[in-house]
């Protein structure tokens, strides 16, 4: 398949849309772009576990026609990659597609093994890496983040566990957000599990945050005044590559250079969240959860952000991380509730992508996205 659209691969979710709602595109033209590119790149990335070209054209022809009958569908014809573990019918995938997207296809996960996975498999072997096929992209949110990255889909559909959208965004180079705990409806009964985006722009990830609460879109801008931010490579616990730390640590410096954040050093030391997690997948709801809250609501009465490595190690390979926790510096978030972004940090000096996460306030999604544009810019 040949695209018109050459230039899709760099277009945004908003710019997509903007020009689909004034008529310069059709959804089909964008359907036809978003397959052009997965013809391209899938054979060898494995980001989507099944495509879904009859389901993708019925919803560009209802776009199209809904667009003709002058209704404003804020999303208008983005095809997106859906999470081959929520389907068409999940809470947000029913949200974006009333917004006007066009679901190209199912994005891989990790096949059985241990709930933490940070890979993704397909019938056609495992997904990869487009910094390099030798490494895992993150999981369990792969294939999406994959699309993201390649240019397949502008955004895509994720949900986050323990990590499960940050990490493929920090091994893939893109934006990735776990909103507060409760902005959408939890996957699994412990409420830890939170849909969210993989996009390439903040500014995207801003309007998917606002088709998934029903919210008015706000555009991310720049804070009025700097956020004061600690800054930890461990958590107290965690054993952080010296190299991903440092990676992490010069992108955060990087914005202080943009009078966004007064970056501090930081005393918190937090337990080990492994264990606690655990016992709330199997239905409890242990002391050490209340108590990691208490450590997060003194923390943050006396800062804004929170800003770690987003995960401890580089990417590892296609076998499994082994011994080590690539969620060590994520999980303890969604136990907490508070909302985290991976933004790319860049690459340590043997070419490994690095991502820089950074935690807010309950509610301050916008805070997150606003300093993710910023560092873009």
């Amino acid at each position: 398949m040949i695209s018109n659209l050459p230039h899709y691969p760099r277009l945004s979710a908003v710019e997509i849309a903007a020009a689909v709602r004034a008529g310069d595109l059709s959804a089909h033209d964008t359907l036809r772009a978003a397959q052009a590119e997965i013809d391209r790149h899938d054979e060898r990335l494995r980001a989507f576990a099944k495509l879904w070209p009859e389901a993708a054209a019925r919803h560009a022809d209802d776009v199209d026609r809904q667009i003709r009958a002058g209704e404003h569908l804020p999303l208008a014809g983005v095809p997106i990659g859906v999470k081959a573990t929520e389907g068409l019918g999940a809470f947000q995938t029913t949200r974006l597609l009333a917004a006007g997207c066009v679901p190209v296809g199912a994005t891989t996960t990790p096949g059985p093994g241990p709930i933490w996975q940070t890979w993704g498999s397909s019938d056609r072997g495992p997904t990869r890496n487009p910094d390099n096929p030798e490494w895992s992209p993150g999981g369990s949110s792969a294939g999406s983040a994959v699309a993201v990255a390649a240019g397949m889909v502008p955004i895509a559909t994720g949900s986050d566990g323990a990590g499960s959208i940050r990490i493929p965004a920090a091994w893939c180079s893109i934006i990735g957000l776990k909103p507060t705990n409760g902005t959408a409806p939890a996957r699994d009964r412990a409420g830890l599990n939170i849909a969210g985006p993989l996009a390439r722009t903040a500014t995207d990830a801003a309007l998917y945050l606002s088709t998934l609460t029903d919210a008015p879109y706000r555009a991310p801008e720049p804070l009025a005044t700097p956020m004061r931010t600690g800054w930890s490579r461990t958590l107290g616990f965690a054993q952080t590559d010296d190299h991903v730390a440092s990676t992490a640590f010069d992108r955060l410096i990087a914005l202080a250079a943009h009078d966004q954040i007064d970056v501090h050093d930081t005393d918190l030391r937090l337990t080990d969240p492994a264990t606690c997690w655990a016992a709330l997948r199997a239905g409890a709801d242990p002391a050490c959860a209340a108590a990691l809250r208490h450590d997060l609501d003194r923390y943050f009465a006396r800062h804004d952000l929170l800003a770690t490595p987003t995960t401890p190690n580089p990417p590892h390979g296609h076998e499994g991380p082994g011994a080590t926790y690539s969620v060590a510096l994520t999980w303890a978030f969604n136990i907490t509730g508070h909302p985290a972004i991976s933004i790319p940090a860049g690459h340590t000096p043997a070419g490994e992508p690095v991502g820089l996460q950074l935690v807010a306030r309950h509610g301050h999604e916008h805070d997150l996205l606003a300093i993710a544009a910023q560092l873009a810019g």
